[in-house]
């Protein structure tokens, strides 16, 4: 009877996972091999060969790219500081970075788009500072920046556990036996925190993937991606069969790209002093 009990407790989630995961991606994947007439076809697939996608998809991988690489660039040193302090100020800053992640998404994206306008308050105080004004908005950069500042707390939260886990008698000991500092890392706080930074990766490239928001209000519709053209399929044109393809033709390059993160995080477990 116990047992039928626990099995019991998890029908909500099955329900849940049912309706709002299962369900949906089975429409997904109806939509996406059938025409308007609800005929069999890999036209919505193949279509992603086209140029527009080709360029878009390209751009969405350069930009989530460069996303990754500076999170990841911030927050391994920042991590690294937070180990160091004690353990008032670990949980204090911490916090800050958290707490962002508490204010609504669109809210925090529409206040840097009034930071980042021409007339915004950024390019005002440059003005009462007699200093060229800047001109970001609606590019590229500005959607990397926003990208950054909404994810950045995604990749620093997994790397500052993994970090926060090592122990400093396995570093004092190494210290010990003459190991330089650049040593110690490279040979015993990097392979312990491949994990951390693995998961990280993970969490921030995903996303920035697969994003369309954040390009669509500070890129100002001038930046194209992949995630912005299945948005459109969808709501502007109401093409679902099209939007579906490409959005499962995406889904599997992102879980192929989560799988061999994976691996390559599971094959460098556990191997840090050697």
């Amino acid at each position: 009877m116990r047992k039928l009990g626990k099995q019991l407790l998890a029908g909500p989630y099955l329900v849940w996972m049912i309706g709002f995961i299962l369900l949906p991606l089975l429409l997904i994947v109806y939509y996406a091999f059938t025409n308007s007439a609800g005929s069999f076809t890999m036209a919505n697939i193949i279509s992603i060969f086209h140029k527009v996608h080709l360029k878009s998809l390209w751009l969405s991988m350069k930009i989530a790219l460069q996303c990754t690489l500076i999170c990841l660039l911030l927050s391994y040193p920042l991590a690294m500081i937070l180990t160091k302090l004690n353990i008032k100020h670990q949980s204090f800053i911490v916090f800050l970075f958290i707490l962002p992640m508490w204010m609504n998404f669109m809210l925090r994206i529409l206040a840097w788009q009034l930071l980042l306008s021409n007339n915004g308050i950024i390019n005002g105080i440059l003005d009462l500072l007699h200093l060229p004004n800047i001109h970001v908005l609606n590019t590229p950069g500005a959607v990397v920046f926003g990208m950054v500042y909404d994810f950045l707390p995604f990749m620093i939260l997994p790397i500052y556990n993994s970090m926060s886990r090592i122990r400093k008698d396995v570093i004092e000991a190494a210290q010990d036996l003459g190991a330089k500092n650049h040593m110690v890392f490279l040979r015993i706080i990097f392979p312990l925190t491949l994990s951390g930074v693995m998961s990280g990766i993970i969490m921030v490239f995903v996303p920035a993937l697969t994003s369309f928001v954040i390009s669509n209000l500070l890129g100002g519709g001038k930046v194209l991606l992949i995630g912005n053209i299945i948005e459109a399929d969808f709501m502007q044109f109401f093409n679902w069969n099209l939007g579906s393809g490409l959005s499962l033709v995406l889904m599997i390059f992102v879980i192929a790209s989560m799988a061999i993160m994976n691996r390559q995080s599971g094959d460098t477990e556990g191997t840090a002093v050697w």
